[in-house]
């Protein structure tokens, strides 16, 4: 592939990818748009094929085209891989560590595996960046993050679990509302009285509800739908409602001693799992297996607090 298609212009068509729109890559590269985009048709005839395609304002890219940048990817990391185990044989001494989590695990994570390893290894850096469910398959398939967090992952053999936890959902209220004084686990039907928060539809937790509502022949009608955890610990800390939630992802700030977490009958709602996922096949520098091995044993040697 190196022999055939010259580095320069491979360069600048993951950039436009990157970019979203050849404008945009050319702002970055500091180029003539035109120029630039004579150097992606040059890699296209080299290809022998249409590598981007037009949508709206900016490109996207073609079948052959996400080929072209998976495989690129790939090189890079394979790249960054070796540099990463001649500057650091023996110990962990420098690197960066690309983390794509739910908001949920943000607080845990803090409180506990990163607050550690970045003690231990203060000339390693790290970016934490929060996502739903689906984008955070994304970027750790399209190798963008090195370690992804989330609750209950689709069935995908480019993904690799290393560490799985129960989390069932509960229904999590204040300790004032009319459920709190509620006996037994509950059913969906008994929530239909009381006003909800829900997490959106991208979110892995919402999934689970929305297969257990079918299961129940019941349709819950949430009073808020958002992407924060935040917003949804908010709702109920104000009294305004009910969540339908798992207790690692609710946040602690708010004080766990103020709210009630009520089991749930559906057994859908019992079988979410959180994972700790990486690219399956993906070769990944010392540094991020260490952290790695470091989230895998303290999520095994304790229940994550709620």
């Amino acid at each position: 592939m190196d022999d055939k298609l010259e580095s320069r212009r491979l360069r600048y068509f993951m950039q436009v990818l990157e970019s979203g729109s050849v404008r945009g890559a050319a702002e970055v590269l500091d180029m003539d748009p035109s120029a630039l985009s004579r150097a992606v048709g040059i890699l296209e005839k080299e290809c022998g094929t249409r590598l981007l395609e037009r949508r709206g304002r900016g490109v996207v890219p073609t079948d052959a085209g996400e080929l072209l940048a998976a495989y690129l990817r790939r090189q890079n990391s394979q790249k960054r891989h070796l540099l990463a185990q001649m500057a650091s044989i023996e110990k962990v001494e420098r690197g960066h560590i690309d983390i794509v989590a739910g908001e949920g695990f943000v607080d845990w994570l803090m409180r506990h595996s990163l607050r550690s390893f970045m003690q231990a290894h203060p000339a390693i850096t790290v970016d934490l960046a929060v996502a739903s469910s689906d984008d955070i398959v994304r970027s750790v398939v399209e190798e963008r993050a090195h370690i992804g967090l989330l609750f209950q992952p689709p069935q995908d053999d480019r993904l690799r679990s290393h560490h799985s936890h129960p989390q069932p959902i509960e229904a999590i209220v204040a300790a004032s509302h009319p459920l709190a004084r509620r006996q037994g686990p509950l059913a969906l039907e008994d929530l239909l009285p009381y006003p909800g928060a829900m997490l959106h539809r991208s979110f892995g937790v919402r999934q689970h509800i929305e297969a257990a509502e079918v299961s129940e022949g019941v349709r819950l009608k949430a009073a808020l739908t958002t992407s924060s955890f935040n917003a949804i610990g908010q709702f109920v800390a104000a009294g305004l409602g009910y969540a339908l939630n798992t207790r690692l992802a609710f946040p602690s700030s708010l004080g766990a001693e103020s709210f009630v977490c009520l089991p749930m009958k559906n057994p859908l709602l019992h079988q979410g799992r959180t994972h700790v996922v990486s690219r399956h096949g993906r070769m990944l520098p010392p540094a991020v297996l260490e952290l790695l091995r470091l989230m895998v044993s303290q999520f095994e040697r304790r229940t994550p607090p709620p």
